[in-house]
This record gives C-alpha cells, sequence and structure tokens, in this order.
C-alpha cells in the first residue's frame, strides 16, 4: 500500500479489497459483529499486516492485520494495538494464526 500514514487510510484500503469484517478476539477465536458468529483460530489466515509506530506517543502504535478464512468465505480487519494497550489476548492467538506467504 503506497502512502498509507494512518490506520483509518490503511483500513479504508482493505475495505476496498474486500475486508468487510470487523474482527475482535475471543479466548477461543474470532468474532465478528454480523451474527455474532465465532471462528477457530485455525480456520483463518493473516494476509498482510502493517504496523504503525507513534513519533511521539507510544499510545498511537498499532497493528492492521488483513484476515481471511477460506472454509467460511470471510474476509476482515484485526487491530491491535501496542504499547500499554496491547491486548494480550490478541498477541496469544495471533502468535498461533498463520501468515500466508
Amino acid at each position: 500500500m503506497d502512502n498509507m500514514d494512518t490506520v483509518s487510510e490503511v483500513i479504508a484500503r482493505l475495505r476496498g479489497e474486500g475486508y468487510t469484517e470487523d474482527f475482535n478476539l475471543q479466548h477461543d477465536g474470532l468474532i465478528w459483529t454480523i451474527g455474532n458468529k465465532k471462528i477457530a483460530h485455525d480456520e483463518f489466515v493473516i494476509d498482510r499486516f502493517y504496523r504503525f509506530e507513534g513519533n511521539s506517543d507510544p499510545g498511537d502504535e498499532a497493528t492492521v492485520y488483513a484476515i481471511s478464512s477460506g472454509k467460511h468465505n470471510i474476509r476482515g480487519v484485526l487491530v491491535n494495538g501496542a504499547g500499554i494497550y496491547t491486548d494480550n489476548m490478541t498477541d496469544e492467538m495471533l502468535e498461533s494464526l498463520k501468515i500466508k506467504k
């Protein structure tokens, strides 16, 4: 993604590419708001990710993940904060997800 400086710009671009769902983590999988459905972590792959580092405020750090599931024919976005705002559950779950090469 060229010239993407903010989290919102990356999310907007990913939405345009079909990553339309907003994913959130639970202890045993990803959920999304439409239908409040849950999918196990081994049914997804991370297609790409984008890191943002705050120049002066660690609270501005975040990683945006483009996630898909062929099994469930769904694509969406997961945003993980950084620094003191990092969700430990997010980090643990992301370690178990496969990054597509």
